[in-house]
């Protein structure tokens, strides 16, 4: 589990209320609920309303993917598709389905399982690619609406404040609040901006980021379910493989199969 955007909105805001605190202020003078409430619901209820309720509905999930992704590290998902190649040209691919019961990753999994059902190559290519395809529409719906209510969220706490200086207006007649007054209006700017740039596009960033994690990872596994149908070589597969990989996981699979060499 990568904590990276927990730990990112965690610090930030923390920082935001530590300088809160050492410029003389109190954390709870920015903690207004109205305020918040404002920013986050009218900028959730505004990319609702450019978008489908789908999308919309869809918010829960793409969070829980944001903070708490789960994507297989490239080096075990090498090693899980070696394994099999071994097992296949040593045993034949029907020999496999009994081993796709325990395969845990579920794109590789149903690809396996196309693959024993003698699923012509060229359409099992084009089964596994297009998966790939409408995985990256939908991740990309998930995204689009994070960035719409950081595109939105600076101009709704901007009618919060303006709303509050309405209400200051109406007081003028009392002096003693009006500092106060003045003060709360403005800490709908504060949340619309600080919630925009440090939590709305930061996730919709996140989430583009995944997409195209989990993209490659899914190509890995069509060239390595090809691979297997086609009865390679299972030193040749892994090496195909650890090819598609970046520099340093390259460099940590290979470490760890002449490990297991030796």
């Amino acid at each position: 589990m990568d904590l990276a955007t927990i730990l990112g909105v965690v610090i930030a805001l923390i920082i935001v209320f530590t300088v809160q605190i050492l410029e003389g202020g109190s954390p709870a003078s920015i903690i207004l609920i109205p305020s918040m409430l404002l920013v986050f619901g009218g900028a959730f209820c505004a990319a609702m309303a450019g978008g489908i309720l789908k999308d919309a509905l869809g918010v829960g999930a793409s969070l829980k993917k944001g903070f708490l992704p789960k994507v297989t590290p490239p080096n075990e998902l090498v090693d899980d598709i070696v394994k099999l190649a071994e097992r296949a040209r040593r045993e034949g691919l029907l020999a496999l389905e009994d081993a796709v019961k325990t395969v845990e990753h579920p794109f590789l999994k149903r690809g396996l399982q196309l693959a024993i059902d003698g699923t012509d190559p060229e359409e099992l290519h084009d089964i596994l690619h297009a998966e790939v395809g409408a995985k990256k529409k939908a991740d990309k719906a998930g995204k689009k609406i994070f960035e719409n209510m950081g595109g939105y969220a600076p101009t709704v706490g901007i009618i919060g404040t303006v709303m509050g200086l309405v209400h200051v207006l109406e007081n003028l007649d009392k002096p003693e609040t009006l500092g106060h007054s003045i003060a709360a209006a403005f800490v709908a700017t504060l949340w619309g901006v600080l919630s925009a740039n440090l939590i709305f596009l930061p996730m919709a960033a996140r989430l583009d980021r995944l997409s195209g994690i989990e993209a490659e990872e899914m190509e890995l596994v069509i060239d390595g379910v090809l691979a297997i149908q086609a009865g390679s070589n299972p030193r040749l597969v892994a090496q195909k493989l650890r090819s598609l990989l970046p520099p340093d996981a390259a460099k940590a699979a290979e470490a760890a199969a002449s490990k297991k060499a030796a």
